[in-house]
C-alpha cells in the first residue's frame, strides 16, 4: 500500500511534562485508524501535527506529493453573514451540486432538518458542528482527520456517518484517522487503532474490540514480567542475606487465548443479587407511568404514554433530538406533572438524575474534590461490598493529586464523573442518566460502566452512545412521534424504524432548505415498509398510518416456512461464530494480518446474523 502521510521522531513538550516523545507513525492507502487514550494524553495534539496545524518541538511530518488532507477539529467557527449553503457548497449553482450524489447523501445525512439559508450565527453548537462536518465530507480529500466527529450526533447520525465513511474510504482508497470516545463507531469504521499514552503511540490491528483483547494481553504480559522481576529481586535479596546463590527454576509463561482471558471472569452483573438488593430497598412498586399526556403549556410533547419501571429494570431511551426524551425523564423524576393520566410512585422511591448540565457541582466549584466528597457518606454500597468515597474516586480515575484540585479546575469529563459520584453518595434508589458520556475518554467510560454494573436499582439512561446503551441497559424504548414504544430489537430496530419512516415521508437530499423534522407516525409493516399518506402543514410532513394487511393462507405458510429456514440458518451461523472465536483465540497473537483476516470473517458472519435477526422479527410479526 502506498504511503500517504506520516511522522518521524516527533517530540512535543509542555511546561510540566513531555506530551509526545519520539513518535513515528504512518498512514497508508486504505488505513482507517481510530485514536484512543486518556483525556490530555495528546490525541488532539497528534492530529494537529499530522494536519500540520502545529509544529513539533523536534521531528517532522512527511506528506506524499499531491496528497490532500482534510481536518475536522473540535473548534467550530461561525462566520457572520455566511449561510449554511455558502459554507457547505460555496457559490456553486443548485443544479451543479444537487446532481452530485455524494453531496446529496451528505445533506440528507447531516442537514436534512436544517434550512440551508440560515446564517451560521443563528445555529446552535450542535447544528454548527454538523455544518462543519458536512463541509468537510463534500470535499475531495486523500486523507481525512476527524477529531470527535460524533459529538452532537444522535444514534441515527452516528450510524449514517459510519456507513458513509465505510463506503467512501475502502480498503484501497485514501486514509482516515478519527478520534472519538464512541466505541461502537470505532468498531464499525476502523481497521487499526492507535493508543496514545505516556508520550508514545502504540499501534493495534483491528477495531476497538480487537484492541481491547490485544491490550489485555499486553497488560497481562507486562504484569507477568513485573511479577517475575519482583520475584527475582526477592531471591537476590535472600541470596545476599544467606551469602550463597539460591537455586531457582526459570518460570514458564504462555500466551492465553482470548477466550481463556475472559473464561474465568464472572458475568458483568449478578442479575439475581442486584434484583434482590433492589427489591429489598424499593419493594416491588417503583414508578408506573399510566396513560400520560405531557408537554409544556399548550404544546403536547408526549401522548398516551405507559411505562412500567420495576425494581431492577435497566432501561435505555432512544429518540431523535427534540423527540421528547427529556420530557419523559422529567415525568420519571417528578420535575414535570402530566397533563393527563398519572404517574404512580412507590412510597420509598427516591430518584436522582445526572444531567447534561452538571448542575450538582455549581455550589462546589471553589472547593477541593476531597472536601466535597468528605461532606457525604463515609461509605457506599457497591453491589454486596462497602466501599469508601476515596475508593469510588479511584475507580472513576481520580488520583490522589486529582483529589486535591479545586472542582472548578477539573476538566469537563472529570466534573461529569464527580457529579455521578456525588449522586451515588446521596444513595438514591432510582438513577437517571442524561447523556453521561460527554467529555469522557474510553478508559473512563469503561470505569463508569464497571461502577454502574454494581448499581442495585432501576437505571434509566438517555444516550447517543450506542455501545454504552447496549452495555449497561437490558431493554430499550424509543420516543417517536410523541409515543414511547418498546424496541425489543434494540438500537438496530430503532434505526430501521427511523429509516422506514424517512423513506415513507419522501424526505431526502432533494428537499433543499427543509426546516421541518420528519416525524414517525406510521406503523412499520412486517415486510419492513411503512404505508402512509403524506400531508403537509405548518409543522412539515405528517404520516397517516394504516395497518398491515392480513396474510392469506398460502402467504402465511410461506412466511412460516421462511421463518423456519431463517432459524436454521441463524443456528448454523451461531456455530460458525463460536468456531471463529475459538480460531481467533488459538491464533498467534503476534500475527496481526492473520488476526485481522479472522476478525473480518467474524464480522461478516455477525453482520449476516444481524440481518437474519431483523428478518426473523418481521416474519414473527407476520405469522403472529
Amino acid at each position: 500500500m502506498a504511503h500517504l502521510l506520516g511522522t518521524q521522531s516527533l517530540h512535543v513538550s509542555l511546561p510540566d511534562r513531555v506530551l509526545l516523545e519520539d513518535v513515528t507513525v504512518g498512514i497508508d492507502e486504505g488505513d482507517r485508524i481510530g485514536v484512543v487514550g486518556r483525556n490530555g494524553d495528546g490525541k488532539s495534539t497528534l492530529l494537529r501535527l499530522l494536519a500540520r496545524l502545529q509544529d513539533p518541538d523536534s521531528g517532522r511530518v512527511t506528506v506524499r506529493g499531491g496528497v490532500r488532507v482534510g481536518v475536522l477539529s473540535q473548534q467550530d467557527e461561525a462566520t457572520e453573514d455566511t449561510t449554511v449553503r455558502q459554507r457547505v457548497v460555496g457559490e456553486r449553482p443548485d443544479y451543479e451540486w444537487a446532481s452530485d450524489p455524494r453531496i446529496r447523501d451528505v445533506l440528507a445525512g447531516l442537514l436534512q432538518e436544517m434550512d440551508l439559508e440560515t446564517p451560521l450565527g443563528d445555529l446552535s453548537g450542535g447544528q454548527l458542528r454538523r455544518v462543519h462536518l458536512a463541509e468537510l465530507l463534500v470535499g475531495d480529500w486523500d486523507v481525512l482527520l476527524l477529531d470527535e466527529p460524533t459529538n452532537h450526533l444522535d444514534v441515527e447520525g452516528i450510524a449514517w456517518l459510519a456507513e458513509h465513511l465505510r463506503r467512501r474510504w475502502t480498503a484501497k482508497d485514501g486514509g482516515l484517522v478519527v478520534i472519538t470516545h464512541d466505541r461502537w463507531f470505532l468498531d464499525a469504521v476502523c481497521t487499526r487503532m492507535w493508543e496514545v499514552h505516556d508520550g508514545v503511540v502504540d499501534p493495534f490491528e483491528g477495531g476497538y474490540a480487537a484492541y481491547v483483547l490485544q491490550r489485555v494481553e499486553r497488560d497481562r504480559q507486562a504484569a507477568a514480567v513485573e511479577a517475575k522481576r519482583q520475584n527475582l529481586m526477592r531471591k537476590e535479596l535472600a541470596w545476599l542475606r544467606r551469602g550463597a546463590p539460591a537455586r531457582t527454576s526459570k518460570p514458564k509463561f504462555r500466551i492465553d487465548a482470548a477466550n481463556e482471558l475472559i473464561a474465568g471472569e464472572p458475568p458483568m452483573r449478578d442479575s439475581v443479587e442486584l434484583t434482590q438488593l433492589a427489591t429489598s430497598r424499593l419493594g416491588r412498586d417503583v414508578i408506573d407511568v399510566l396513560d400520560v399526556d405531557a408537554g409544556y403549556g399548550d404544546v403536547r410533547v408526549l401522548h398516551d404514554v405507559t411505562l412500567h419501571i420495576g425494581p431492577a429494570d435497566r432501561i435505555g431511551v432512544l429518540g431523535p433530538n427534540g423527540a421528547g426524551k427529556s420530557t419523559l425523564l422529567a415525568l420519571i423524576t417528578g420535575d414535570l406533572a402530566p397533563q393527563a393520566g398519572r404517574v404512580k410512585r412507590g412510597k420509598t422511591v427516591t430518584v436522582r438524575q445526572v444531567s447534561q448540565r452538571i448542575e450538582g457541582l455549581q455550589d462546589h466549584l471553589r472547593s477541593r474534590v476531597s472536601d466535597v466528597v468528605g461532606r457525604y457518606r463515609s461509605s457506599f454500597r457497591a453491589g454486596k461490598d462497602e466501599v469508601s468515597p476515596g475508593q469510588l474516586l479511584e475507580r472513576l480515575g481520580f488520583t490522589t493529586a486529582h483529589q486535591k484540585v479545586l472542582v472548578g479546575a477539573l476538566s469537563g469529563g472529570q466534573q461529569r464523573r464527580l457529579d455521578l459520584l456525588l449522586t451515588l453518595l446521596e444513595e438514591p434508589n432510582v438513577l437517571v442518566l442524561d447523556e453521561p458520556t460527554n467529555d469522557m475518554d474510553t478508559d473512563m467510560l469503561a470505569a463508569m460502566e464497571d461502577l454502574l454494573d454494581t448499581w442495585p436499582g432501576p437505571l434509566i439512561v438517555v444516550s447517543h452512545d450506542r455501545y454504552l446503551l447496549e452495555r449497561v441497559t437490558d431493554t430499550q424504548y424509543a420516543v417517536l412521534d410523541g409515543e414511547v414504544r418498546h424496541v425489543p430489537g434494540g438500537v438496530e430496530q430503532y434505526i430501521e424504524l427511523r429509516r422506514a419512516s424517512e423513506a415513507a415521508s419522501g424526505s431526502g437530499a432533494t428537499s433543499v432548505g427543509a426546516t421541518s423534522r420528519t416525524q414517525e407516525s406510521g406503523s412499520v409493516s412486517a415486510a419492513g415498509a411503512t404505508t402512509s399518506s403524506a400531508g403537509s402543514g405548518a409543522g412539515g410532513s405528517a404520516l397517516e398510518a394504516s395497518a398491515a394487511p392480513a396474510l392469506s393462507g398460502a402467504e402465511a405458510r410461506a412466511a412460516q416456512k421462511e421463518l423456519s429456514a431463517v432459524e436454521r440458518r441463524m443456528e448454523k451461523l451461531s456455530g460458525q461464530t463460536r468456531k471463529l472465536h475459538e480460531k481467533l483465540a488459538a491464533h498467534d497473537q503476534s500475527d496481526y494480518q492473520g488476526l485481522q483476516s479472522i476478525t473480518e470473517d467474524l464480522r461478516a458472519v455477525e453482520a449476516e446474523i444481524e440481518g437474519l435477526e431483523e428478518r426473523w422479527l418481521e416474519l414473527s410479526e407476520q405469522v403472529g
